[in-house]
């Protein structure tokens, strides 16, 4: 299924991504640093939602307290528990 999620404290504003059982594929940000973020696009195409929140949770980006990478983590989680099933999360 592919998700939309609203971004919260990051130069980024939407990550949209597909997920088939926990497999993360197809991710893109809208806005952000866009050079890093279509690496991390790159680097976790394929992953499952487990090792992209082995690799990703946490990060901090500049004492936000949050970063891109940790907001594609909190969305794919989001995504895989179900909470939203229109496919739009926030």
């Amino acid at each position: 299924m592919r998700y939309k999620y609203f971004t919260h404290g990051t130069c980024s504003t939407e990550i949209n991504f597909d997920l088939v059982g926990n497999k993360v594929t197809n991710v893109s940000f809208v806005r952000g640093c866009n050079g890093n973020l279509q690496a991390v696009s790159r680097l976790v195409d394929g992953l499952t939602v487990e090792e992209i929140e082995d690799k990703l949770k946490g990060i901090n980006c500049n004492g936000r307290g949050t970063s891109c990478g940790d907001q594609l983590a909190t969305a794919i989680r989001k995504a895989y528990n179900g909470e939203d099933e229109s496919g739009v999360i926030y």
